[in-house]
């Protein structure tokens, strides 16, 4: 689908974002192996998500959906750490990557025979550093290139899985993830070090249910564990989908307050680089849930100047380097990014994404291997921008017409709704118009 993007007053106001993907998954993932009922507040019901749901609802995971006071209420049945049954066919993951990877930790070792695939985005999207610590815990786990790429089969097991010490050499919160789920199951001690410095919200549900988990700044344990408890929580808006609009705020010069929104600090790493070029983001915690922070953000526009991000930033913002190469467009100075490899395997090869959406616009940009650096203060002028099936691409996109006097049409916008479904009525509520 084809929409047409403008805004020539620019977006601001008040937002609530929709509820936060990363913690959708990982309610959904734990409640499944819990003993007993668990109630998920607020969930987000759209794209990666639904895969999630639909896969564990193959594996005899029973979930009850409702609107309680306007708000969509799941009650999950969990199955327990080993009761996952045999599925009858492929659980398909869809485009997620979450969903594939960190479900790979609580398959491995089970005793049933399960195949796991994806669309065609996903099965190109390497699995390698997933499989190949699982397989040192003992797990049977065949796949495309020796394990490489999905299709992922699952050979039965004998449950319980061989603890092991593993060194993260690059921050994956889906690795990291992934891993402790396995470690449930283990006989004993899991440590994991190295590059842990990923968003944590495994780990805070971890200690929130009271499971056996120490952080170190170097490091974590994780102990044996026989049993999840049922929990309840109530999913936040997701930071990274207001940052959407946070960069056409600050680019059309505009106010925006955001409400009940996630503030982990982990996820806070845009709000830094922000701040950095010269806008004001005032953060206020107003709730803590289940470990997770929750509060308001109060965004104020600035005079933008170029800025250089290193890798060490890039974990607490890899979602959002789409939306630095926008504000870098507008930025006195140029823009550099460093370190971001990652992102040529994500739901697209962003890094390629970035470059063809600053093109465009008439812009430039130098692509560099893991990076790239943008000069801002260039001449601008609508396009057509393909989204390319992936999310933030297609949004990224959208709101760059908030700072382009020429409307922009994004071909395949539909895919916003992987994790921002109100996308384009928020963009409307805001001070945009769509056609």
């Amino acid at each position: 689908m084809n929409s047409t993007f403008s805004a020539k007053d620019g977006l601001g106001g008040e937002l609530v974002p929709p509820p936060d993907k990363s913690l959708t998954h990982r309610a959904l993932l734990l409640s499944s192996i819990a003993e007993g009922r668990t109630l998920i507040h607020n969930p987000l019901d759209t794209g990666d998500c639904r895969s999630t749901r639909r896969c564990l609802e193959e594996l005899g995971v029973i979930l009850e959906e409702s609107l309680k006071s306007g708000e969509r209420l799941l009650e999950v049945s969990g199955a327990g750490l080993m009761g996952y049954r045999e599925p009858a066919g492929v659980l398909d993951a869809g485009n997620s990557g979450t969903t594939i990877r960190l479900l790979a930790g609580l398959l491995a070792g089970l005793p049933i025979y399960t195949v796991i695939s994806g669309d065609r985005s996903l099965v190109a999207r390497p699995m390698w550093r997933i499989i190949e610590p699982l397989r040192q815990m003992g797990a049977s786990i065949a796949g495309r290139s020796n394990g490489r790429f999905a299709p992922l089969t699952f050979l039965p097991g004998e449950g319980l899985l061989a603890a092991r010490s593993f060194n993260l050499e690059i921050p994956s919160a889906q690795v990291k993830s992934a891993l402790l789920l396995a470690a449930l199951k283990c006989s004993g001690t899991t440590v994991i070090s190295g590059r842990i410095d990923s968003r944590d919200h495994t780990e805070r549900l971890f200690r929130y249910l009271e499971l056996p988990l120490v952080r170190e700044k170097e490091y974590l344990k994780l102990e044996p564990c026989s049993e999840i408890p049922p929990f309840e929580i109530t999913i936040p808006g997701d930071i990274s989908s207001a940052a959407f609009f946070i960069t056409g705020a600050l680019i059309s010069g505009k106010d925006l307050l955001i409400r009940h929104c996630g503030i982990n600090p982990t996820r806070l790493g845009f709000l830094k680089v922000i701040r950095k070029m010269g806008a004001e983001a005032h953060i206020l915690e107003v709730d803590v849930n289940c470990g997770e922070p929750v509060g308001t953000i109060q965004i104020r526009p600035g005079e933008l100047k170029g800025v250089v991000i290193r890798k060490a930033e890039i974990p607490d913002l890899i979602d959002e380097i789409p939306l630095i190469a926008v504000i870098a467009l507008f930025a006195r100075g140029s823009t550099t990014v460093q370190g971001a490899g990652e992102l040529r395997f994500k739901e697209s090869d962003r890094l390629e994404a970035i470059a063809r959406l600053v093109r465009a616009v008439g812009a430039e940009l130098t692509l560099e291997q893991d990076g790239f650096t943008i000069e801002g203060g260039q001449a601008l002028a609508g396009g057509i921008i393909d989204a390319g099936h992936d999310h933030r691409i297609a949004m990224a996109g959208a709101i760059l017409s908030t700072g382009v006097r020429d409307k922009i049409v994004v071909r395949g916008i539909e895919a916003a709704e992987v994790s921002f479904p109100d996308f384009i009525s928020s963009f409307r509520a805001l001070g945009g118009e769509v056609e």
